[in-house]
């Protein structure tokens, strides 16, 4: 499955599937498939998406949602995309960690096996223990 928000992108590149990004809606949606929460990044419409899928078991890897150890594990994004600020990362965990009750309601297991992440609300333990369950 090859999917983007991107209208541009599905009309240059053969085999995209675009899905939608409900602006402004900071939630797990389920109404209508291939709508997302926006959460403000991209991670957390890629929870939205696996669970629309039907994933009933989530491992969360690279969710660090800090910038005391660097920006983005690749670096900064070139120009043309913003890059986050501590307000951005402060509010995507608000977000992610607020959504633990819903993700819960759904039947969703969530374990966060990111190395150093700021995360709370999810069982923390590495990746190896999370691919064990």
């Amino acid at each position: 499955m090859r999917l983007t928000h991107d209208a541009g992108a599905c009309a240059t590149f053969k085999g995209l599937r675009q899905v939608g990004i409900a602006a402004g809606r900071d939630e797990i949606l389920m109404g209508e498939p291939g709508i997302l929460g926006d959460g403000g990044n991209s991670g957390f419409q890629a929870i939205n998406l696996a669970v629309q899928c039907g994933a009933r078991q989530l491992i969360l890897v690279g969710f660090d949602m800090r910038l005391d150890l660097g920006i983005h594990w690749h670096g900064k994004h070139g120009r043309g995309l913003n890059n986050p600020n501590g307000a951005n990362i402060a509010r995507w965990r608000c977000i992610i960690d607020g959504q633990a009750p819903r993700l819960a309601e759904l039947g969703v297991s969530v374990v966060n096996a990111s190395a150093v992440s700021a995360l709370k609300a999810y069982p923390k333990m590495s990746l190896t223990e999370a691919l064990q369950c």
